[in-house]
């Protein structure tokens, strides 16, 4: 079984690529702040919002599944509220995402089961800007 820290550290090293779901276009929303500051540090940001055509730059797309249509999505960079990251979960699992990182306040245990039962990372209630800084 992987743990959490070996999960993060696997993330940083390997994805570039992520996929934020619930992307705000909003500067003062904590996904933009986060989103802005990967994509500073060199990250491919994927904005996923239904009610968002652009942010940072960026083509914003209404489903993970839609934008998996257009990008190669190594990371799944989740801002919803716990209860609604199951179907996320099950989204990254079947486009083949790598990670699925759950923000500060984010955690689903059955959503974290699933994706680590099919492979993939999983990071639970951390903030993916805050652990690429410790890096």
């Amino acid at each position: 079984m992987v743990t959490e820290a070996q999960s993060i550290a696997a993330i940083l090293a390997n994805c570039r690529t992520v996929a934020v779901v619930g992307l705000s276009p909003k500067p003062h929303r904590d996904s933009y702040d986060v989103a802005r500051a990967m994509q500073a540090q060199g990250w491919r940001i994927i904005p996923v919002n239904p009610n968002a055509t652009q942010v940072l730059g960026e083509p914003a797309y209404p489903s993970l599944l839609e934008a998996a249509r257009h990008e190669r999505i190594e990371l799944v960079n989740v801002f919803r509220n716990s209860h609604e990251v199951l179907p996320v979960a099950q989204e990254a699992v079947a486009i083949g995402a790598k990670g699925l990182w759950l923000q500060l306040g984010v955690e689903n245990e059955q959503a974290a089961q699933l994706a680590s039962a099919a492979g993939l990372w999983v990071v639970q209630n951390r903030c993916l800007k805050v652990e690429w800084a410790r890096r």
